[in-house]
């Protein structure tokens, strides 16, 4: 995919590794936070108040990590607050836009590249350049680059501008949200990425060992709960979601994490399900880009950059057994939901 180094775009399809082979993940960099008066987060500098239109969301459908921040924005009513950038040209020289975005215009080729908005943030920045991105058009820099921050700023921020009251890290279930989110990130987010980036048998063994670990972990949690942290839908079900939706799809195609499929877990498939058919989150699911989006462009790992015609997912859109199963309407989040 290619890297900024000082400034200057360097094509490269090498993921970093450790001694053993094994992935390794770069960190995000740009740690500010939205707040609404616009003091300091827990990192980075203050001076970023929750305002309307102020905020840009850079995204591409078929990453998870962008995919959790649209599922936020939608989920929080934000798309008359912060405007959203998708993806929808092929991937030259890292993500790409078929349209500028404000006083950054498209190269020669009449495309504008996501690491535009890095350099115009920073002129020397070295590093990825990855979606999620969220853009200050005030002071022109980028705000965050974590998809696990934006969508905590996303689910608080903005309530005094306009967003709905959702919330989906109330303080009273912060430290299990944090406990969950914790292990799926190492079992299944960053999981199935050390899977298929892995370069040695052992390291790929060891990875995918991890990940169906953390899936038989999901199942059996899911066998005593609804949500992954009770009776009502948190952060952690949405950060899982968008990994766990994409399983079948490619990571046990493409990333060799086929021991077994989401859907042949009998609680994590209906609770994939039920998430799934939630007001409004289909309309987030592209899966001809999701599939394109990973079986296109890694050459390392698919060649001819077949993108295969299935799975069937007919699954997804089968009546919930959960509904059944806890006799409830679907909580949207809201701290009275108790019914």
């Amino acid at each position: 995919m290619g890297q900024l180094i000082k400034g200057r775009w360097v094509d490269s399809d090498e993921r970093p590794t450790d001694a053993s082979g094994a992935f390794i993940r770069s960190s995000s960099v740009f740690r500010n936070w939205v707040t609404n008066d616009g003091a300091a987060g827990a990192t980075g500098a203050s001076g970023f108040r929750a305002e309307r239109g102020r905020y840009h969301l850079f995204v591409a459908p078929s990453c998870p990590w962008a995919h959790r921040t649209i599922i936020f924005r939608r989920l929080k009513g934000l798309e008359d607050i912060v405007s959203m950038s998708l993806t929808d040209a092929p991937k030259t020289e890292g993500w790409s836009y078929s349209h500028g975005f404000e006083h950054l215009r498209p190269h020669a080729d009449g495309v504008f590249r996501l690491h535009q908005v890095y350099t115009d943030a920073n002129p020397s920045y070295t590093g990825k350049a990855t979606v999620p991105v969220l853009w200050d058009r005030e002071q022109k820099t980028i705000v965050s680059n974590e998809s696990s921050e934006i969508i905590r700023m996303f689910n608080r921020a903005f309530d005094q501008v306009g967003a709905l009251p959702d919330d989906f890290c109330p303080p009273d279930l912060l430290a299990e949200i944090d406990h969950v989110n914790a292990y799926v990130y190492e079992n299944l987010n960053n999981g199935v990425y050390r899977a298929g980036f892995a370069k040695t048998q052992k390291a790929h063994e060891q990875a995918v060992s991890k990940v169906f670990a953390g899936l038989d972990w999901l199942e059996a949690r899911l066998e005593r709960h609804r949500y992954l942290t009770g009776d009502r839908v948190t952060e952690a079900d949405w950060r899982a979601f968008p990994t766990l939706l994409r399983f079948d799809l490619v990571y046990f195609g493409l990333f060799k994490c086929n021991f077994r499929r989401v859907m042949d877990y009998p609680n994590l498939s209906d609770y994939v399900r039920e998430l799934f058919q939630w007001p409004h989150i289909s309309e987030t699911c592209d899966f001809n880009a999701i599939k394109v989006g990973y079986y296109a462009t890694m050459p390392h790992l698919n060649p001819n950059k077949i993108v295969p015609a299935g799975p069937d997912l007919k699954w997804l859109y089968e009546p919930c057994r959960r509904f059944e199963r806890y006799q409830s309407p679907i909580h949207m989040g809201r701290p009275d939901a108790s019914s």
